[in-house]
């Protein structure tokens, strides 16, 4: 083993470095651990962390979690704009028709926005009280700090076409129908 240490290091010095010396044949995945899409579920929060998050709860689906940590710094990058709340919602698995003062007619009370959200909770589960609550509470970090908004909850539907046919037995019988001349 080559050693690092000079000549005249002491014991303790000597103890450390042997103690540590497999240190760096431990595997250490980074790659997987900073992807969201690979991170180990358990490791998520952390990441969340070193990403700045502003709220995580254990109760979103797993899917939310990591679209979450997948788009936080494009969020934090554009904290404060109109697209940052667009990506907040998206990541939550919502679509939102934003309309900003400015676009209606007439002109609405300055730096104010109208937000109709549609939201279902990811793997079509339909989206809690407490769910939509944390989404809101996102969009309040991530608007403009001087913008209001009214919300408008909107609802999505799924439908699909069912096709249904029947079969029954009957029976044929040709009839045949002669007629009486004398009658």
């Amino acid at each position: 083993m080559n050693s690092l240490l000079p000549p005249n290091a002491r014991p303790g010095e000597r103890a450390i470095e042997a103690a540590t010396a497999r240190v760096g044949d431990v595997p250490t995945p980074l790659r997987d651990l900073w992807n969201p899409w690979t991170c180990p579920e358990n490791l998520l929060p952390w990441l969340a962390w070193a990403l700045s998050i502003d709220a995580w709860k254990s109760y979103w689906p797993i899917e939310v979690k990591r679209a979450r940590v997948a788009a936080a710094i494009e969020i934090q990058r554009h904290k404060g704009t109109v697209k940052s709340v667009r990506d907040v919602i998206a990541s939550f698995g919502g679509a939102v028709e934003l309309t900003e003062w400015w676009q209606t007619t007439p002109p609405g009370k300055p730096h104010t926005f109208d937000m109709l959200l549609t939201l279902s909770g990811r793997g079509g589960d339909t989206a809690s009280a407490q769910f939509v609550d944390d989404v809101i509470a996102e969009v309040e970090r991530t608007k403009p700090v001087r913008s209001h908004f009214t919300f408008t909850q909107g609802v999505s539907f799924y439908a699909g076409v069912g096709v249904v046919a029947v079969a029954r037995a009957c029976t044929y019988a040709r009839l045949t129908l002669t007629v009486d001349a004398a009658a």
